[in-house]
């Protein structure tokens, strides 16, 4: 009998064995997120800047992670171009998964899955502000390996609205995953500009494919 599991009951540790991922520390493995990335104009800066004190002022109340999503990741994918063909948004999408060797088939549902011909996906899996975005890292990381194929990598963003973090996965024989460093909106510098800077970069790199 198929025993199913829901991915986001699963920690770190269970998702890196039951998938046989490694988590890869050379900078070059996640080359994308770094280096020269693209500039933002003075109208994506002041987006930025209305999202981020908006956050600010709705955390100092309990937060639902639909508010998460409203206040701060439709703004970001909406200035990145994602909410636009080529690309597919969709909604709370279903991924399974089966765990080889085992009996097993993992389960969960996509907050956000941004889909380009179904090479690449952007997931965003966005956790309510009270909880640390390593919460949400084994449920993106099993949302990612659903969709990945041998010869694409998959791009990933984890957040709770005040930090964000991107990951990279390359499913191999061994698949492979890297971090992003983590970045927050708390600095005096408005952290969601780094953020959407890299989303464009991702966005660049899957339309040159």
């Amino acid at each position: 009998m198929v025993k199913i599991m829901q991915a986001s009951n699963l920690s770190l540790y269970e998702v890196e064995e039951k998938f046989n991922l490694q988590q890869v520390e050379q900078w070059q493995f996640f080359w994308e997120w770094q280096g020269e990335l693209p500039e933002l104009n003075t109208h994506e800066k002041q987006c930025l800047d209305w999202s981020r004190e908006d956050f600010l002022s709705l955390a100092k109340y309990p937060l639902h992670e639909e508010i998460v999503k409203l206040s701060i990741v439709a703004p970001l994918l909406s200035l990145a171009g994602l909410l636009r063909y080529p690309f597919y948004p969709q909604a709370e999408a279903e991924v399974k998964i089966a765990v080889e060797d085992e009996d097993e088939v993992v389960r969960g549902r996509v907050d956000v899955g941004i889909s380009l011909k179904r090479l690449w996906t952007v997931v965003i899996e966005s956790k309510n502000k009270q909880f640390s975005i390593d919460v949400a890292l084994p449920q993106a990381l099993v949302y990612l390996m659903s969709g990945a194929r041998e010869e694409k990598p998959l791009f990933g963003l984890v957040t709770n609205g005040k930090h964000f973090q991107y990951i990279k996965l390359v499913r191999q024989e061994s698949p492979q995953y890297a971090l992003s460093d983590e970045f927050t909106i708390a600095n005096r510098e408005n952290g969601l500009y780094p953020v959407l800077r890299i989303l464009k970069q991702l966005k660049a790199i899957v339309q040159q494919e």
